[in-house]
């Protein structure tokens, strides 16, 4: 088992896919980085050296992959809502936010992602 960037993988499985394993890291960085640090995709991890683990770490390190990018795209939604632009209500009501149609498709969206309004003329149970 190889320790990476706080993620337990087993040491049969080739870089290329155990980096694609990170939120955030696609195809595309994952051949990047191999192609950086001059690893063959095909390489296993248990078969890299500790100082290319490292120069693995460090990559990871530089970029913004699992808590850190889910956090910012919680908070880009956040600041949506807050400014109140057509994006971020969409984002509260649970509707299709770039432009797909709702008549059909997004009937199902509309009924299961119903957001509580409260008015505030509205009366109070209790």
């Amino acid at each position: 088992m190889v320790f990476l960037h706080s993620m337990i993988i087993a040491e049969g499985v080739p870089i290329f896919s155990a980096l694609q394993r990170f939120y955030g890291i696609g195809p595309n960085i994952a051949s990047r980085i191999c192609a950086k640090l001059t690893i063959y995709r095909t390489a296993k991890l248990g078969e890299l050296s500790q100082k290319q683990l490292t120069q693995v770490q460090q990559e990871l390190s530089k970029l913004t992959i699992e808590n850190d990018l889910h956090k910012s795209i919680v908070d880009n939604i956040t600041r949506l809502k807050e400014m109140g632009t057509y994006r971020g209500r969409r984002h509260a009501m649970g509707l299709p936010v770039r432009g797909q149609g709702t008549r059909t498709q997004a009937k199902t969206a509309k009924k299961l992602n119903r957001v509580e309004r409260s008015f505030a003329g509205a009366r109070r149970q209790g």
